[in-house]
């Protein structure tokens, strides 16, 4: 306004008389303009990191291209990011994914009004409480077979898996006698003594013959209660990354060769699935920490 010509005298009216006018400190224009004339470009405050958003983003791809697994959202990313030597914030690998659309699909949270299940089934050490049960998927030749698993509560091992075509109660016994032989050294009259095994109220784990070597092992029986699955929570979610990432992706051509893949996946799914509960360790970290905590105990 102060260089704006003036109609009757055609000169500016100056910044004077517009400070004037407009009952303004001419104090107040200068130091606006030497504001605008020394303005810096907003930043991101403190230090500088070590890497650029490209460079932590082609890092991010890179071990979303490395790991064995799909799906895995950005805490685990930024966790295996650590494991390699590249430190940076959780909240960043989140922009940076999200911006360059590597984020893993996620379910919506549905609204409930109480949560049925109270307390907790995660146990203080290994061998303190496992969970078994069953679901099914198809194979070619034998159609739909029925898989057998069971996991620690505490470490979230999978200490036994089977594939069967025919699911009876001594075919779901099979995954707690691979568990007894790997954990305990040996199948003999109470091997376990002071384990707990969480089931629900399937005709497999509530027959005779199936609560009879639960007793034989000294393994003390544990139903989840009716109609709450969360009481089955570990096997579970154990079912549901199982499905995601073998079942759900791989077609099998009989049982023998999805038994064969089953093996595979459960060893490399104790070696190598990183659990936020667990710190990002895989459960045969877990394990062996708590080993050596015992140990030096």
């Amino acid at each position: 306004m102060s260089r704006t010509a003036s109609p009757s005298v055609n000169k500016p009216y100056g910044v004077a008389r517009v400070a004037q006018v407009w009952n303004v400190p001419r104090s107040s224009f200068y130091a606006a303009r030497v504001r605008a004339a020394t303005a810096v470009v907003a930043a991101k405050r403190g230090p500088k990191t070590a890497f650029t958003d490209a460079e932590l983003t082609e890092s991010i791809r890179e071990k979303i291209r490395q790991t064995p697994f799909l799906g895995e959202g950005h805490r685990k990313i930024w966790a295996r990011l650590r494991h390699a030597g590249i430190r940076t914030s959780k909240q960043r690998v989140l922009r940076l994914m999200r911006a360059a659309e590597v984020l893993a699909p996620a379910r919506q949270p549905v609204a409930v009004n109480g949560n049925p299940h109270e307390g907790t089934i995660i146990t203080e050490q290994p061998n303190q409480m496992w969970g078994t049960d069953a679901t099914a998927t198809v194979t070619v030749a034998d159609g739909q077979v029925t898989v057998f698993a069971a996991i620690d509560h505490c470490t979230a091992e999978c200490v036994g898996i089977h594939a069967v075509k025919r699911a009876t109660r001594f075919e779901a016994l099979e995954p707690i006698r691979q568990g007894m032989r790997e954990q305990f050294g040996e199948f003999s009259n109470n091997v376990a003594a002071g384990l707990q095994l969480r089931h629900d109220h399937g005709s497999q784990y509530m027959s005779d013959d199936f609560q009879k070597e639960l007793r034989f092992l000294g393994v003390k029986s544990s139903p989840a209660f009716v109609r709450q699955p969360e009481g089955n929570g570990c096997i579970e979610r154990f079912f549901r990354t199982l499905k995601e990432q073998l079942l759900w992706i791989r077609h099998f051509d009989d049982v023998e060769q999805l038994r064969l893949a089953l093996v595979q996946f459960r060893e490399t799914y104790n070696r190598n699935w990183l659990l936020q509960r667990l710190h990002f360790r895989t459960p045969r970290q877990a394990r062996e920490d708590f080993l050596a905590q015992r140990a030096a105990a």
